[in-house]
């Protein structure tokens, strides 16, 4: 199976504090992997480096068998077009409705054009894929928490994207919409053959959306393994993550 992401040895500290230390992970495609851990640790901060909105100390990134800090701009970005982030809040932007929010990127990415598609039937089909079609002239204060979710999803999923992040995807949902969401996650996963890192401190999430599970301690990944394999460990600290 082919690898989209291989980082070894990633290091990352903010003065004195350490947050990522000595961090390997490989992602293949296809593949959903979880980063599991407490609020605060570190997880978001490595997801921001791999994407290149923040620098690493040190250590190896490679998207694609590119090392990325060995890339220029152009060569960085042509990288970029090829995953989505979505972010913990949705990103929307409040004075756009919600099809100039899907609408958006593609007019940035000149994406239509380049491909020949119709951006009407582009911003159709991704409403439709997230349940959201009869939402699309609706701004976004007019938007449950969980549809924000679900238009941030979209607009992520607009540019076709081989590889996409999610950021704290079920933070402040209730639990029946938090599981919608990730149930969507894993629907996007096999219709789309995205290759996934997911950060989260959810363990339904984990469960539900997670081929592979990490469990980031201390800037360390300190166990993995699939949801089952981890939740019947008898180490008392990945046990706590798991009463």
């Amino acid at each position: 199976m082919e690898t989209v992401i291989k980082i070894k040895n990633l290091y990352k500290a903010f003065g004195t504090n350490e947050v990522l230390k000595n961090i390997s992970l490989t992602l293949k495609k296809g593949e959903n992997i979880v980063i599991l851990g407490r609020s605060g640790i570190g997880k978001s901060v490595l997801a921001k480096c791999i994407v290149g909105l923040l620098q690493y100390d040190k250590g190896v990134i490679e998207i694609y068998n590119k090392d990325i800090s060995s890339l220029n701009s152009d060569e960085l970005d042509r990288i970029r077009k090829k995953m989505g982030y979505l972010f913990q809040g949705g990103a929307l932007y409040d004075s756009k409705t919600v099809r100039e929010n899907l609408e958006f990127p593609l007019q940035r990415s000149r994406f239509a054009e380049e491909e020949d598609t119709n951006a009407d039937d582009r911003v159709e089909e991704v409403l439709e894929n997230v349940g959201l079609l009869d939402a699309q002239h609706k701004m976004p204060a007019e938007l449950s928490g969980g549809m924000k979710k679900r238009v941030g999803l979209a607009r992520t999923l607009i540019l076709q994207p081989e590889i996409i992040f999610y950021d704290e995807p079920t933070t402040g949902l209730d639990p029946v919409t938090s599981k919608e969401i990730s149930e969507l996650m894993v629907n996007v996963q096999k219709k789309y053959k995205t290759s996934s890192l997911i950060i989260t401190h959810d363990l339904e999430c984990a469960k539900t959306t997670g081929n592979k599970i990490k469990l980031l301690k201390d800037g360390n990944f300190y166990a993995e393994g699939t949801y089952d394999e981890l939740e019947n460990n008898e180490d008392e600290v990945v046990r706590q993550y798991f009463k």
